[in-house]
């Protein structure tokens, strides 16, 4: 299953692996989920995970950063006209679309239903589900 990562589900699991989104990371990292990406989605990732607050190490943000360029999915974005409430969050949206692939945000706000048209918003919590569900357990 194709995925974006909102930048908030990339640090969450970061800070803690044993939670859903670290689960998720888990996941991309084991070939399970594949990451869509784009150069304004790796700006964000880089800005935020070289924040203070978050104390990640520059080798850490630098492995990070390297694995997604290397290993995520390079998608030309389909340019849309959502109205989202924080337009930096327009990316996101806009690589989900043109990937076909699932955005998975911890702030299913910032991606109100309508904005969202047919793009599949969920939780990281919602998306470890489908991926159960679309990868069931070899006997």
């Amino acid at each position: 299953m194709r995925v974006v990562l909102d930048t908030n589900v990339l640090v969450a699991g970061l800070l803690n692996p044993p939670g859903p989104c670290g689960r998720l990371l888990d996941l991309v990292l084991d070939g399970v989920a594949r990451v869509c990406v784009d150069r304004r989605i790796l700006q964000e990732y880089e800005e935020v995970l070289r924040r203070p607050q978050f104390a990640f190490s520059p080798a850490a943000v630098s492995e990070v950063l390297e694995y997604m360029r290397s290993s995520g999915d390079p998608v030309p974005a389909l340019p849309l006209a959502a109205n989202l409430p924080d337009p930096d969050d327009l990316p996101f949206l806009e690589v989900a679309a043109a990937a076909e692939a699932v955005l998975v945000t911890g702030n299913l706000r910032h991606y109100p239903k309508k904005a969202a048209g047919r793009v599949a918003v969920v939780t990281p919590a919602e998306c470890l589900e489908l991926l159960r569900r679309s990868n069931p357990p070899r006997e």
